[in-house]
């Protein structure tokens, strides 16, 4: 594996060193001693450099070039000089010193250039000291990269013993920290030991400018490569009080990728393994899962309130909230482990004081807040800030102490009428120390907060007035309207429908009492009470005919009654044919009676006529339904 690395590196330091050799010495300025401070204990490297410069030559120096490997470069996040101001103890806090990316002429393409401005010019002989901080993201390569769940997280770090530089350097001292001591394999040249878990080269003296050893680190570290892939923070100010913020996590463990099947009795009951050492038992811990991590820690500003967590499902009570004047801290754990390759999306939001973040100045307004995550360690490739300001903010700007890219959207929310204006700035490779403050200026006219409590009282007036004009207007339809005529008209043909129901029951009424007189007869043998039924009946259903036709003269008139018409005429048709079946079998019955026929050639003489009775009585009351329905 050692073989593997270190013949991929030599590759990339082959290349390099070509490009290199060319470049030419810079002025007569020497770096008289150079301290390297390598902190390797998180996936976040950081590299302090403490450089003293003197100026050898007659000219006025009046800068200092950073040169940077351009593979190097491409992950550097942040870049920082400062000095500090006194002699001796008494020394005041850091002065940053201004930086700025330069080409200088004859340099090589593989090396990127920064220039340090320097307070004041060095003349002849004189010498100054200031101190480098180089953030570097991505620069630990897992390797392996892929592991099971139960192995541990090994990554190699590459960089240079000696300190890359235009100018000579006459003692150099470097000193990489790594988070444990166990160390898989380094680099070993002159001056080099090791103690503990660090790793410490030089002094090397009397160093030519650009001069590159390059070394290469293989080590452990647990510790949570936590990546925003995406973190989209938005802060609205409410001037009524308050400044919530909401923040949109995409989160990547940015680590060695997991391989093989995930195992919860692996992680959960083999997490810890226990031995026992003459008669006592001993929790040892084990190494399963190192990788992974469970949580990460937010450390929100003073007086955040009304915090949660929650994704795409809901809220995620794995969290817990420490808080007190001086700070605010929210633990929150994902729904499951993170291990190398898993992804996973959430939200957090709280809100703050306004009057601890907004202030006036010059007639304007402005937002003074942090610009990065709360999260501690993390990396996010693509950082937007959407500064949601109150309706009717004009004269906006933006202030920040580093270069950042801007635009303006506009955000539209409840009782907004042109929509709110949103200050979106976007950073690409964000680390923690970017968390600095920066402003957003505007001007507002306090009378425009009065716009949304106006808007509600108007809202409300005006209901109550359109409720009381509601209760005290006649909201009756006119009755020379064309709707109330229609209406009128359709309640007549439903009233019309519904006598025609009437008879047609009554006639079913008089079918069923002839009916019974047939079962009274063929009990007692009285033809002349069955024959004075028949003659009540006959009267009966004729007078209910005379009833019916100027019913259904109205309904076949009426345009209204058009759509049911077709099934009342067939009600009253298949009616006026039940009614002949039910008389043609009464009269068969009584003359078989008359004439002293016995029961069977009876029942067979009006077999049929009972079947088409039976089928006509169930198609009539099938209609009667379907009229009820329309």
């Amino acid at each position: 594996m050692r073989r593997r690395i270190e013949m991929g590196f030599r590759f990339d330091l082959l290349i390099f060193t070509l490009a290199v050799l060319a470049a030419p010495v810079l002025s007569d300025l020497i770096i008289s001693k150079v301290d390297r401070r390598i902190d390797l204990t998180s996936q976040i490297v950081r590299i302090t450099s403490t450089l003293k410069v003197e100026n050898a030559g007659s000219e006025v120096v009046s800068e200092v070039l950073l040169a940077f490997p351009e593979v190097q470069a491409k992950n550097l996040a942040h870049l920082v000089a400062t000095t500090s101001e006194g002699k001796g103890k008494v020394k005041s806090s850091a002065v940053s010193l201004p930086i700025q990316v330069v080409n200088p002429k004859g340099m090589p393409a593989a090396l990127i250039f920064y220039a340090v401005s320097l307070p004041k010019g060095l003349g002849k002989g004189d010498s100054f000291t200031f101190d480098v901080l180089a953030v570097f993201t991505h620069a630990l390569r897992p390797f392996p990269e892929k592991i099971t769940q139960a192995d541990i997280q090994l990554v190699v770090f590459q960089d240079s013993a000696h300190y890359l530089t235009p100018y000579i350097v006459k003692v150099q001292l470097l000193n990489v920290k790594l988070p444990d001591a166990r160390i898989e394999s380094f680099t070993k040249i002159e001056n080099t030991k090791i103690q503990g878990s660090e790793i410490k080269y030089g002094p090397y003296e009397n160093l030519p400018s650009f001069s590159y050893s390059p070394i290469v680190a293989h080590f452990e570290s647990n510790q949570p490569f936590a990546v925003a892939e995406e973190l989209v923070r938005e802060i609205e100010i409410s001037h009524w009080g308050n400044v919530q913020i909401t923040e949109h996590y995409k989160l990547v463990h940015g680590g060695a990728q997991s391989k093989g099947e995930f195992s919860r009795f692996v992680l959960l009951f083999l997490a810890s393994s226990f031995f026992l050492l003459l008669g006592v038992v001993i929790a040892r811990p084990n190494i399963r899962g190192a990788s992974a991590f469970r949580n990460l820690l937010a450390r929100l500003p003073p007086r955040a309130h009304s915090v949660y967590y929650r994704d795409e499902i809901g809220n995620i009570s794995t969290s817990n909230l420490r808080s007190d004047s001086k700070k605010t801290e929210l633990l929150i754990e994902p729904r499951y482990p993170m291990f190398g390759g898993w992804k996973t999306a959430f939200t957090i939001g709280y809100g703050l004081p306004l009057k601890d973040f907004l202030f006036a100045s010059e007639g304007k307004r402005f937002l003074n807040i942090t610009f990065g995550s709360p999260m501690n360690e993390l990396i996010i490739d693509n950082l937007i800030v959407k500064v949601v300001l109150p309706e009717g903010s004009t004269d906006i700007s933006v202030s920040a102490p580093f270069p950042i890219e801007q635009s303006q959207e506009t955000k539209v929310s409840h009782l907004d009428i042109a929509g709110r204006p949103v200050a979106v700035l976007q950073k690409t490779n964000v680390v923690p120390e970017l968390n600095q403050y920066f402003q957003v200026h505007y001007k507002f006219n306090s009378l425009s907060m009065l716009r949304e409590p106006l808007m509600l009282i108007v809202g409300f007036f005006c209901l109550f007035v359109a409720g009381i004009v509601c209760m005290h207007v006649d909201m009756s339809i006119s009755k020379s309207s064309p709707s109330y005529l229609a209406r009128l008209q359709w309640e007549e043909v439903l009233a019309t429908i519904q006598q025609v129901q009437n008879i047609v029951n009554r006639c079913l009424t008089t079918h069923d009492k002839l009916e019974a007189s047939l079962r009274d007869l063929s009990r007692t043998g009285d033809v002349q009470a069955c024959k004075a039924t028949r003659k009540s009946a006959d009267a009966l259903l004729k007078e209910l005919s005379k009833e019916l036709k100027p019913l259904l003269a109205f309904l076949q008139s009426s345009s209204t009654a058009a759509q049911i018409l077709p099934k009342v005429e067939e009600l009253v048709t298949k009616e006026k044919e039940l009614q002949e079946k039910v008389m043609a079998k009464h009269s068969t019955v009584v003359d078989c009676y008359e004439k002293k026929t016995g029961v069977r050639d009876i029942e067979s003489r009006i077999a049929l006529q009972q079947q088409k009775i039976t089928a006509l009585r169930h198609e009539v009351d099938n209609l009667l339904d379907i009229i009820d329905e329309i």
